[in-house]
């Protein structure tokens, strides 16, 4: 797990560039502590920041290049079939040109440049990991970058006169001074409505992100993107096994998931929520981990928030080395700070996962694993309850629109909270199906809502392009459900978050339930294998003997922090402040901001904590870089 860097211009002296590379290099020192490489030549220079996790020699620093020095890499991530691979290219075969590779170090970094050299690009479709890379062919003056199939590293880039830079995180690139950065006016509307601007947009308009499952080549002055993967495109099984084999099938498949992200040459441990997903994680680790898994859970004194007491009974059931991160109110306010400065793009859940991250990696920990995904691939999340119940409910599209409306308003005036809002505007809609209603079902607020707060062209698209893109089959709706939470939430807010709070003290989270030979398994399944009325119980059923009653029946809480009691109180003038400056930007309407924040403060239902405080760390993060933005 690394930062990399890199810069393309005929425009720029070789100086030029390094001592920009350099610059972009000091901004990623968080995601790689270990070592600082730089590689220049012709028009091109890499920058690399390395965290060791796999192969701690020097000979695994990078820029890494191949045993003929015709190539050079950068490399973010982690190779888990790695092995495998370096087996098979270290034989030659009958009847083929493929020779031996002889490989001068054990990391997975060698691997990847190797497979390159045999495969080609098609080596993409050999890879099982997380992974963000570039490799440089100093013959034909050719560059490829490629990003892993589900996003969870991240590769941004921007192209101009002055050529192609890109880097593992977003402000090493608008700091880089190779070009003009502005905001992203276009997308406020979509990240006020998300918490989030999703890829290959990002806030700043001139700097994108290459989406999951492509590669892109920079050739001549010209750079071309291409698909190798869509996970919209698993189809669903012709013949599906009886519920006891796809139990056993999904058993199978995470226990080898966590068992190849265990691979490691450094401490390593677990995040612990105390939730299914990470109880599960947990569980299997500790199955085939040779030594005590070390387990992570961050507590508070507000019980209503706490999930500690679940952390602990897992710990306990599973023998691990367990630490309790005791979080008061003051202690928070006195991180928040460092929390936000670590924030790379700006979005509503980060400082969450910073504050488990850091006190994990206090502790000596460089890598853990996490519970990411688990609700996205077996439907834990409310929209699949919701999306399920509308697709039972096709009779509402026989009602004229004008009869919906009416019942929208008069569900309005009977009951004043955020979700009667969203059904309102959702029974106004044309028609109502999955292209129409997700969108809406996963915004902070509606429509007229946001309108409100700001000018917006149609916030809604991007999110609309993406489920758009999901197959659609009656008997697999939680299947596209899950693929348009993949493609929106999960890539654009929860793999952000996790990558750019955990690098950013130098800790490597892992994610097994993204493995995507898991994935594509789960997503095959028919929705009566699935059971929509019960959440997640086909993950439960296969871990039957793992999990005890108390965490299969405990309520669902998920990890937050006592927002609303912290604005109200020791956060209020931080946030007040941020509300008002963020106002005078005219990005957003003072009047709407206004009448939001005091709604918040009397406890209105229609402005909970979460639609608030993205937007005061939109200003927090515009205010910090503000000396790289221009009007």
């Amino acid at each position: 797990m690394c930062g990399i860097n890199g810069l393309i211009s005929s425009e720029l002296a070789a100086e030029q560039r390094e001592e920009i590379i350099k610059r972009m290099n000091q901004c990623l020192s968080h995601r790689g502590p270990d070592h600082d490489g730089i590689f220049s030549e012709h028009a091109i220079t890499f920058g690399h920041r390395r965290l060791s996790i796999i192969d701690l020699s020097a000979e695994g620093n990078q820029p890494f290049f191949s045993v003929d020095k015709r190539y050079a890499i950068v490399y973010n991530g982690e190779l888990y079939n790695y092995r495998d691979l370096r087996l098979e290219l270290q034989r030659s075969k009958m009847g083929t040109a493929e020779q031996p590779y002889f490989f001068s170090t054990s990391s997975d970094t060698e691997v990847v440049l190797a497979a390159y050299i045999r495969w080609g690009l098609g080596c993409l479709e050999r890879f099982n990991g997380m992974y963000a890379f570039a490799i440089y062919d100093r013959e034909t003056k050719r560059m490829v970058a490629a990003r892993d199939r589900l996003g969870v590293k991240p590769f941004y880039y921007s192209y101009s006169d002055q050529g192609f830079i890109f880097s593992s995180e977003v402000r090493p690139i608008l700091r880089s001074g190779v070009r003009k950065f502005t905001i992203n006016k276009s997308a406020i509307g979509e990240y006020a409505m998300y918490q989030t601007v999703h890829a290959p947009a990002t806030i700043i308009k001139e700097i994108k992100m290459l989406l999951p499952g492509h590669y892109l080549e920079v050739e001549e002055g010209k750079a071309v993107i291409t698909k190798y993967y869509d996970i919209n495109l698993i189809a669903p099984r012709r013949k599906e096994e009886d519920y006891a084999q796809c139990c056993r099938r999904v058993s199978d498949l995470l226990g080898a998931s966590v068992q190849k992200r265990l691979v490691a040459d450094v401490p390593f441990g677990a995040f612990l929520s105390g939730g299914i997903d990470s109880s599960v994680v947990v569980g299997l680790m500790s199955q085939v981990s040779s030594e005590k898994v070390r387990t992570f859970n961050v507590s508070f004194n507000e019980e209503e928030f706490s999930e500690s007491k679940y952390a602990r009974l897992i710990a306990k059931r599973f023998n691990t080395e367990h630490h309790e991160i005791k979080l008061l109110p003051q202690d928070f306010l006195k991180g928040l700070p460092e929390a936000l400065e670590a924030m790379d793009h700006p979005g509503g859940d980060g400082p969450n996962t910073y504050i488990v991250s850091k006190a994990t990696k206090e502790r000596g920990i460089k890598m853990a694993l996490s519970g990411i995904g688990g609700d996205e691939l077996f439907a834990g999340y409310d929209v699949f309850r919701r999306m399920s119940q509308l697709q039972k409910k096709t009779w509402i599209n026989r009602i004229p629109r004008y009869g919906r409306v009416a019942a929208g308003l008069l569900l309005k005036l009977k009951k004043k909270t955020a979700a009667t809002e969203k059904i309102a505007e959702l029974l106004a809609q044309d028609e109502i199906r999955l292209e129409t209603a997700y969108p809406l079902v996963r915004s902070v607020f509606t429509q007229k809502e946001l309108e409100r707060l700001t000018t917006a062209a149609d916030p809604l698209k991007r999110v609309r392009e993406i489920v758009s893109a999901v197959p659609q089959n009656e008997n697999h709706l939680l299947s596209s459900v899950s693929m348009a939470e993949i493609g929106s939430y999960l890539q654009n807010v929860l793999l952000r978050d996790a990558d750019q709070m955990g690098m950013a003290v130098a800790l490597e989270i892992r994610e097994p339930f993204l493995d995507y030979q898991l994935a594509e398994y789960v997503l095959s399944l028919s929705d009566d294998l699935k059971f929509p009325h019960t959440p997640k119980k086909l993950l439960v059923d296969s871990m039957k003997d793992l999990l005890p009653d108390e965490i299969i029946n405990r309520p669902k809480m998920g990890f937050t922090l006592p927002w609303t009691h912290w604005m109200k109180n020791e956060l209020r003038d931080f946030c007040e402040s941020n509300l008002r400056e963020l106002c005078s930007r005219q990005l957003f309407h003072e009047k709407g901001i206004s009448l939001l924040w005091q709604r918040f403060l009397a406890g209105d239902q229609r402005a909970g904590w979460s639609r608030i405080w993205h937007l005061v760390i939109l200003n927090h993060w515009i205010s910090s870089n503000s000396d790289y933005l221009g009007d």
